[in-house]
């Protein structure tokens, strides 16, 4: 069978795969110049993050947008993101699913999938992942029965200490959507890092033992965006001032130790990181699991052990009002000691942290 993918394109991986980068990319620009769909994608990826490329990321939105515009199904995907991101387009969440739809419509696989976790019928979505490459009609009707109204309320919290801010939210997060992450997550876990402000670079340590999956903007989804955009609802903080968000997963055993997830003040380096990023004020936590044992969230200054039920959520303010780090705020992520334990993690700074973004409502 014929590859499916033009000489330029392959070209590129093979550059890539060599380490010349610089001609991968102009590989992809002939592609792009001759209307190949894929090769446009590749290329607005990686103009629009930097990835092994110069960082333009209003160049790369256009690259694809001109693939969806063209019929590509990855392409819609992405746009979807973008829209819903508000990330060079103005923000629209009725615009981003269409988006996905059309996506999904077009035969892509994480787009089908995205659009049975959301679905509000449990028949209709099981029916999807039965069958995914089902006839256009079920997408459709899935699409239908998204609920964006859960995506816009703020949830009820129960408030675990009052000072430092410590509260937590039963239900958070329906389980369809739990298990999406799960699944997103599996295939992409390395060892956990903790962040050296001196370096401004993540490393891995012997406080921490557990792995993670960290999803930057191209491998994001829109479901994962609505996510955010329910804990900015919950914690009052913009959307836009999301770092990537990460699954975390430990094994038995497997833990962090006591730990600050601001930037530490007594670290070299910190003013320059709080000057150039903001300062991680808010922590949130997504429990996607309960079949363990252990594996509590641990604030030993509050006298607080934590243990989530699957969907529910957990958020805590790092910084005093004034801004400055609140050290009271030391936890830890105690090891399983049965099972295995699935979590989202999400840092949110005091300021936007994607330049060109609009980041209204859902």
């Amino acid at each position: 069978m014929a590859n499916r993918f033009s000489e330029d394109v392959l070209a590129a991986e093979r550059l890539d795969a060599e380490g010349n980068h610089h001609e991968a990319v102009n590989a992809l620009a002939r592609a792009t110049g001759a209307g190949d769909v894929e090769g446009m994608t590749r290329l607005g990826k990686r103009l629009l993050v930097g990835d092994r490329a110069p960082a333009m990321p209003a160049e790369g939105v256009s690259f694809i947008a001109d693939a969806a515009r063209a019929g590509g199904a990855e392409a819609a995907a992405l746009l979807a993101i973008l829209v819903a991101g508000g990330i060079h387009r103005k923000q629209n969440w009725r615009d981003a699913l269409a988006l996905l739809l059309t996506a999904a419509e077009r035969g892509w696989l994480p787009a089908r999938r995205q659009l049975c976790a959301l679905s509000g019928d449990a028949g209709l979505a099981a029916e999807g992942l039965s069958a995914p490459e089902a006839p256009t009609a079920l997408w459709r009707k899935l699409a239908g029965t998204i609920d964006l109204g859960f995506w816009a309320e703020a949830p009820e919290a129960v408030p675990l200490s009052a000072d430092p801010v410590v509260r937590s939210l039963p239900g958070f997060l329906p389980p369809a959507v739990c298990r999406l992450f799960v699944d997103r997550a599996a295939g992409r876990l390395g060892r956990a890092r903790v962040y050296d402000s001196l370096k401004r670079e993540e490393t891995t340590h012997r406080t921490r033992t557990n792995t993670a999956a960290t999803f930057g903007l191209v491998e994001t989804d829109v479901v994962q965006l609505l996510v955010q955009a329910r804990m900015a609802r919950a914690c009052g903080l913009p959307a836009g001032n999301m770092e990537a968000i990460a699954v975390l997963h430990y094994a038995v055993g497997e833990e962090i130790t006591n730990h600050y997830d601001f930037v530490d003040p007594r670290s070299p380096g910190h003013d320059r990181e709080i000057a150039t990023r903001g300062q991680r004020v808010v922590t949130f936590l997504v429990y996607l699991n309960a079949d363990y044992e252990g594996g509590e969230t641990a604030f030993p200054k509050l006298g607080i052990r934590h243990r989530g039920e699957a969907g529910d959520g957990l958020f805590f303010v790092n910084a005093r009002a004034d801004g400055t780090a609140d050290l009271r705020t030391v936890h830890a992520g105690r090891p399983p000691s049965r099972g295995e334990k699935w979590v989202i993690s999400q840092f949110i700074r005091d300021r936007r942290q994607i330049p060109g973004t609009d980041t209204g409502s859902t």
